[in-house]
């Protein structure tokens, strides 16, 4: 099988040593060629070539969930051909590897690198679904390009963490939990819109629900890891069904503790719950719009301001290796 990995060699996880090691596993298996990573985007670039080569059965991604959106979104550039999918492999090389996780491969960079390495003796792939966020027609945002998601996204409060935490780690900052935690904090006590929020859903056919102070996209569950332990936010969301929100209502300090509770002691039957909470299930098409410009993250990728993005569940869209 032919195929192509990208490296991320910045990768949190991995030393130079490891990805020789991984490197000289995969290519007993695979007729490999390697490409590192150097600037933002070019795994995406990377991908988008294979893809229109036609030259490699897979690519695969070493690197976070980040190098894993670059790497999807260069083999979507054409959007998906239902008779010809692109084929995905992933060995996680970050810090939280969430995509990796819910599809149940090892957190440890060597044993994802042997299952990866079964898989392939197994000829065991699945189709998964993936989140397409794009502008909406008619707004301010309309231009802005689609981008795929793997496993979430964010517009408000929690992509204004992840763009606290980016500005931390370009300053030389490590990216741990307690960073998250204390950028966390800061966006709440600087959260102008937490007691009235400014979102408004609207889909097709329904009622539009508005006043949200916070909105969280899900395409699986769980949603992200607090080290080892999984939170689920939308415990319903598949990457076999369509996406899922998770809307609050408020961000007051007694809403914020006890949603945040709720998080922490989510389960796969369970999630955030209470009057303030809006949960929808497996939804096809829907569009986040603001009273004022909001961050938007996706996959822990923190995108600017935006005041209207437009959500699509596009099922079947990928073939993983796992």
């Amino acid at each position: 099988m032919r195929a192509l990995l990208v490296v991320n060699p910045a990768a949190t996880t991995t030393s130079a040593r490891t990805r020789d090691v991984l490197i000289h596993a995969l290519a007993s298996d695979l007729k490999l060629e390697v490409a590192n990573t150097e600037y933002r985007g070019h795994a995406r670039d990377l991908a988008r070539r294979a893809a229109e080569s036609g030259t490699y059965d897979v690519v695969v991604a070493l690197g976070g969930d980040g190098t894993v959106n670059e790497v999807v979104n260069g083999l979507l550039h054409h959007g998906p051909a239902p008779s010809d999918l692109p084929r995905l492999a992933v060995v996680p090389g970050g810090s939280t590897n969430v995509f990796a996780r819910a599809l149940g491969l090892p957190n440890h960079v060597v044993e994802a690198t042997g299952a990866l390495l079964a898989a392939l003796r197994e000829g065991s792939e699945r189709t998964v679904g993936l989140g397409l966020a794009a502008g909406t027609p008619g707004t301010a945002d309309e231009a802005v390009p689609a981008r795929w998601f793997t496993f979430c996204a964010g517009f408000g409060f929690d992509a204004g963490v992840i763009g606290r935490v980016e500005q931390q780690r370009e300053r030389g900052k490590r990216s741990t939990h307690a960073l998250y935690v204390r950028q966390a904090l800061r966006q709440f006590f600087g959260e102008p819109h937490r007691r009235q929020g400014t979102i408004t859903i609207e889909r097709p056919g329904e009622d539009p629900i508005t006043d949200l102070a916070l909105s969280i996209v899900c395409n699986t569950s769980p949603w992200t890891f607090f080290g080892n332990r999984p939170i689920y936010a939308s415990p319903k969301a598949s990457f076999d069904t369509g996406l899922d929100v998770l809307g609050l209502t408020k961000l007051t300090t007694p809403a914020v503790t006890r949603y945040a509770t709720h998080l922490l002691t989510s389960t796969p039957e369970r999630g955030p719950h209470g009057k303030h909470a809006v949960s929808l299930h497996d939804l096809a098409d829907f569009t986040l719009q603001s009273q004022a410009p909001l961050p938007l993250q996706m996959d822990g990728d923190h995108l600017g301001l935006r005041t209207s993005v437009t959500f699509t569940g596009v099922r079947h869209a990928l073939r993983v290796i796992v």
